[in-house]
């Protein structure tokens, strides 16, 4: 009877403890869908500005850690948060308001996003070029794959949605978007 009572009032700490135990990172808030609309410009982006017939101002630039491009004759002028597509229209438009070109025709386009980086159980954690497209398991295999220890099924990314920076679980086939970190979990045997 003693025994009983000494292993039922044990019971309960037993299943809290077991409750509380769960895989590393499976709490997180799951990954909301990336915003729609074309790609936004952020600092560490490297882009090709071409205005043309206008050699001068024709070339590659990078989007500065305040978001924004330095360019010769019109300084700085703000591309992160933006499209392409708005940048060529804000520099047309201050080309025009400088009365430098009445009629400018700009095209900006990206020639290399900024990084994403993976860290956790991979075999080469570390920042990697981005590529349009990319999922969670393409990063993944560019890292030279999981090691042996690795959860496979989810992984926790970290990224900045509306200025703040939060961690989330995502499947491996949730897109990745440039700046995103990427935590390869270790499992529970």
């Amino acid at each position: 009877m003693v025994l009983r009572r000494v292993l039922l009032s044990g019971l309960p700490a037993l299943l809290t403890g077991c409750a509380a135990w769960q895989a590393p990172g499976y709490n997180l808030p799951p990954l909301p869908a990336p915003p729609p609309g074309p790609y936004k410009l952020g600092p560490g982006d490297v882009l090709n500005i071409r205005v043309y017939d206008q050699s001068q101002m024709s070339g590659s630039y990078h989007v500065d850690d305040s978001g924004y491009v330095d360019l010769p004759l019109l300084g700085l002028i703000e591309a992160g948060g933006g499209s392409t597509d708005a940048l060529s229209t804000r520099i047309a438009q201050a080309l025009q308001a400088k009365q430098l070109i009445l009629h400018p025709s700009v095209a900006v386009e990206v020639s290399t996003y900024r990084p994403f980086y993976i860290l956790g159980e991979v075999t080469t954690p570390g920042p990697y070029p981005y590529r349009p497209g990319m999922t969670v398991l393409t990063g993944i295999s560019i890292a030279a794959g999981f090691t042996y220890r690795a959860e496979t099924a989810y992984v926790g990314v970290t990224r900045n949605i509306g200025g703040s920076a939060a961690q989330y679980r995502a499947p491996t086939s949730a897109m990745v978007q440039p700046g995103d970190v990427i935590t390869v979990f270790e499992r529970r045997f």
